[in-house]
């Protein structure tokens, strides 16, 4: 099986309402995404979609993943797209670095392998069923009143599990947030207390240390250095995200006891083949793990979804589906969706979603196969 041609759209998906985050000085309101589809030689197609969300949360951008596109294609031509790890391969010696350009391109090829071997990419990822995975709730910086009712708003909506979005300039205020969410938390829910970053290191010592919660935080700062110092100062379990782009930040990060967890999103590591890989090294050294994307539609959503179902449960923390912000739906009625506060990943054969190209109007490009 080769590859004989790569098809590029882009969407703009606007946001339901705008989004806020690292206490107010980040805003949202569209995100830029982009979908790969990839055909072969065999007559199976396979999709990705790469999603940033926006150009002010990492070092990504949608126009970034098009441009490495055209960079890549060239070399992806002609190969079998169900050798994954010699694709990735090929895209590392050819682009080094750019992990979000080759998430897109990673995702559409293990559809395809999914495809031609009549299996979902939950099976082919270890697990034994389409686990039913938990599902968090987003919750944008605000009042401690306004996020409160955030809150509320979602658990009416079956979620059990929420990310409340704190971080910022006013200590006091941030200490008032926590404290009100821990107090008002419906019975049987847990929260996780997302800093993005925001705080330097004495200010996350201080406001941790001065709450009674006792739930986990993450990324109460910008380097791996700075929460590994955080980690030994307070009681909180630390959950590690941003500054996690390569196997080799996991494996510091373990040795040197600076979390309990990580998310593990396909986008910022560079597509599913390298998530499955940090997957597993979690599993082994006993981290708990939110599995799920940088953003996107119900397409990069589910297929993070498989990640998640296939990991132990134990493993497992909740997974957020970007695609309930969004006020378009590229692929309506498809993919993982929230039920009652809980996803289940298709049981069709590859990624289990296929968008109509229509949805996305024309191709931006196409790379194929010349006579």
């Amino acid at each position: 099986m080769k590859i004989i041609r790569i098809m590029v759209y882009q969407l703009d998906m606007p946001l339901s309402e705008p989004y806020y985050l690292s206490g107010g000085r980040l805003k949202f309101e569209k995100l830029d995404s982009t979908f790969v589809r990839i055909d072969t030689d065999a007559g199976i197609s396979g999709w990705g979609e790469g999603c940033p969300w926006g150009h002010t949360y990492l070092p990504a951008h949608g126009p970034g993943i098009r441009a490495g596109i055209e960079t890549l294609a060239p070399f992806l031509i002609g190969e079998d797209p169900r050798s994954l790890n010699h694709i990735n391969r090929v895209m590392d010696v050819q682009l080094p670095g750019h992990p979000y350009v080759k998430s897109p391109i990673d995702m559409a090829c293990w559809d395809i392998l999914g495809q031609a071997s009549g299996m979902p990419l939950w099976q082919l990822m270890g697990g034994h069923e389409a686990a039913a995975v938990l599902v968090n709730s987003s919750i944008s910086t605000g009042s401690p009143e306004e996020m409160i009712a955030r809150i509320e708003k979602a658990a009416a909506k079956g979620y059990t599990v929420h990310s409340a979005k704190v971080g910022g300039t006013d200590i006091g205020l941030d200490i008032a947030r926590i404290d009100a969410i821990s107090a008002a938390l419906p019975e049987g829910h847990k929260v996780t207390f997302d800093v993005n970053r925001a705080w330097q290191p004495a200010v996350a010592i201080e406001v941790l240390n001065s709450t009674s919660a006792r739930d986990w935080v993450e990324q109460p700062c910008e380097t791996l250095d700075q929460c590994a110092h955080v980690a030994t100062r307070v009681s909180n379990p630390i959950m590690l995200d941003e500054c996690m782009h390569t196997f080799s930040d996991h494996l510091e990060a373990w040795k040197r006891g600076a979390c309990e967890g990580v998310k593990v999103k396909p986008n910022r590591v560079g597509g599913l083949t390298k998530a499955l890989q940090i997957r597993d090294f979690g599993v082994s050294v006993g981290w708990q793990m939110h599995i799920e994307d940088l953003g996107g539609s119900a397409l990069a959503d589910t297929a993070a979804i498989h990640l998640a179902a296939s990991t132990p449960e134990a493993n497992r923390l909740a997974s957020w589906l970007c695609h309930y912000h969004l006020s378009v739906d590229p692929v309506p009625g498809q993919g993982a969706r929230n039920d009652q506060g809980v996803a289940v990943p298709p049981s069709l054969s590859g990624l289990g979603v296929a968008p109509d190209p229509d949805q996305f109007g024309p191709a931006v490009a196409t790379y194929e196969t010349r006579a």
